[in-house]
């Protein structure tokens, strides 16, 4: 997903190509993967861009992983809808929370607004470690739209202090569920030609 959006995707303001960008997928689970300066980099084992399990809640909910407040146990999905039902919603899955957050439910606005402020933690800590200029996220819970973004730029640029993380772009994919099978094609196409082709 992250090759495909760096090869073939367009940020919001018409920008394409960063040198440094993280994809992201925000669903079931929160997964990522990184393509610095035209490659991909996943790490001696294949798991580099881990994202859905840094940890922005050092008190928060065990994660299946192990970990304890990952990402991932508050901005995936099921995590959301859990923590909603825990204080109150009363709604079956993610789709009708993000329907009742449009709809202005204060529960259901709240659990976006979590999501969105652990991405953000995310994003910054990746974005501070990296020097990354994009971050494009796609998957169901990123499907919601501006219930999601709004407050998750605005976390960002509540929270970048440093320079250089202002200058950050985050944007919601451009090629939908498409990114993948593009990011695939670039594997085979780019592997013999200049990554700026």
């Amino acid at each position: 997903m992250a090759l495909g959006e760096w090869w073939r995707g367009l940020s919001e303001d018409g920008a394409a190509r960063s040198r440094a960008m993280l994809g992201m997928v925000v669903s079931t689970g929160v997964g990522g993967g990184f393509v610095l300066d035209g490659v991909p980099y996943v790490g001696p084992t294949g798991n580099a861009g881990h994202i859905g399990h840094i940890t922005v809640d050092p008190g928060g909910e065990p994660c299946p992983c192990g970990g304890v407040g990952c990402v991932e146990t508050i901005a995936s999905g099921p995590g959301m809808v859990r923590w909603a039902a825990a204080n109150g919603w009363t709604g079956e899955d993610a789709r009708a929370l993000a329907a009742d957050a449009r709809a202005g439910h204060p529960t259901a606005t709240l659990a976006f607004r979590r999501a969105a402020d652990a991405l953000a933690t995310a994003v910054l800590t990746a974005s501070a470690l990296f020097d990354l200029d994009h971050v494009v996220i796609g998957g169901g819970v990123a499907a919601a739209g501006p219930i999601l973004f709004d407050p998750l730029r605005q976390a960002i640029e509540r929270n970048a202090g440093l320079g250089f993380l202002r200058r950050l772009r985050v944007d919601p994919t451009s090629l939908g569920r498409d990114a993948g099978l593009f990011g695939a094609a670039a594997l085979v196409l780019l592997q013999d030609d200049d990554p700026g082709t």
